[in-house]
């Protein structure tokens, strides 16, 4: 089956075996293998060669081989440039002189339109920003235009959940300003849509423009506030483990072992089996991801068990939910290995997570790069 956009499918399964660390020859030997396994002869190796070459280039689409592609990735079809994928319709919202009354159905669509989004950021990272700042813009105007109706709160925490993918966005950017602000009008959003799971999560994660700004004891105080007991206890428990998590991230960047050590436990103790929850579709977090953050705040105390941990943690890599968060891990395990004065491995870990970060257009990370290798 031949595509007319040969681009999307190339850039989808090239990137995904780059960010596999494969060559063709290893995604080869892993795909005959799984044909195997399915009862099914492969071809020879010099006509599945010809095969996967114009699948990443984007001659063909490979549909008699898409759960073994699958398989060896560990992806979805979607991802993997498999099927045809192609964003929600765009919406004819209101001018500046116009009032609307809101329906369930657009907002509806705005939802998806803003999952949309999210998906496609841990894909493609920084490539994405400009679609999503027009989003919340139109939410921001839609919104302002809105006639009072009870549909009124449902479209508030649409808004501040876009606005906090935007704003996280532009964290990873490195533009701090922005990302504040963005936070506020989700934050806000948050308050008129009477959400409180959306308006913990969103304080918690403003509180990392703080940590980047250097001002680790203002953002565990911006944490404590998202985390007060009345508030608390009216998010799900997902969303609890994950404020008990960046909490511990905070108080390790201040120094605070014992306050981490303690937050992180808490973070294990309520975390639900899974990886999401239907009512929270910002967030994913699981076993996997807690082990990541715990070896975060080893590595941010200077401890060698980091190391034990960050390792674990990439041979779990098909758990991590982007490039971006990858190159973070990477960044984590250099930096603990630099200080236990393991420069050279450092540097080889720093390198590869430049790479990923680099894909992503993640100045947050980069910044965090340049200072190791620069060590």
């Amino acid at each position: 089956m031949t595509v007319g956009d040969s681009g999307a499918t190339e850039s989808k399964l090239r990137r995904a075996r780059l960010a596999a660390g494969m060559t063709q020859g290893e995604v080869r030997a892993k795909l005959t293998q799984a044909r195997r396994r399915r009862g099914k002869m492969p071809p020879k190796e010099a006509s599945l060669k010809r095969m996967y070459t114009s699948w990443e280039t984007g001659a063909v689409i490979p549909t008699d081989w898409r759960d073994e592609l699958c398989e060896v990735f560990e992806l979805p079809p979607a991802a993997l440039g498999l099927v045809e994928t192609t964003p929600p319709p765009a919406l004819d919202l209101p001018s500046a002189f116009e009032v609307v009354r809101l329906d369930p159905a657009v907002i509806s669509l705005l939802d998806q339109q803003t999952n949309f989004y999210r998906l496609q950021d841990r894909l493609l990272g920084a490539a994405i920003i400009p679609q999503t700042e027009a989003h919340v813009r139109n939410l921001e105007q839609m919104l302002r235009n809105a006639l009072p109706s009870g549909h009124l709160p449902t479209a508030a925490v649409t808004l501040a959940e876009a606005a906090a993918l935007a704003g996280w966005q532009a964290l990873d950017a490195g533009d701090l300003r922005k990302a504040w602000d963005l936070h506020d009008i989700a934050k806000s959003a948050a308050r008129q849509g009477e959400n409180p799971a959306v308006l913990a999560h969103v304080t918690a994660q403003q509180a990392y423009v703080l940590l980047d700004a250097g001002r680790a004891a203002d953002a565990v105080e911006l944490v404590e506030y998202a985390s007060e007991p009345g508030l608390l206890g009216r998010v799900p428990a997902r969303l609890r483990s994950w404020l008990a998590a960046a909490h511990a991230e905070f108080l390790a960047a201040a120094g605070d072992r014992s306050g981490a050590m303690r937050r992180l436990d808490q973070a294990a103790d309520v975390l639900p089996d899974g990886d999401n929850d239907p009512e929270l579709p910002y967030l994913m977090l699981n076993g996997a991801h807690l082990a990541r953050w715990r070896g975060n705040c080893l590595a941010r105390l200077g401890e060698d068990q980091a190391i034990e941990d960050l390792t674990a943690a990439l041979d779990g890599l098909t758990t991590l939910t982007s490039r971006r968060a990858e190159a973070g891990l990477r960044v984590d395990l250099a930096l603990a290995l630099r200080k236990r004065g393991d420069l050279d491995e450092s540097r080889v870990q720093a390198r590869q997570a430049a790479e990923l970060a680099g894909t992503t257009g993640s100045a947050r990370q980069r910044a965090r790069i340049a200072e190791l290798l620069a060590a």
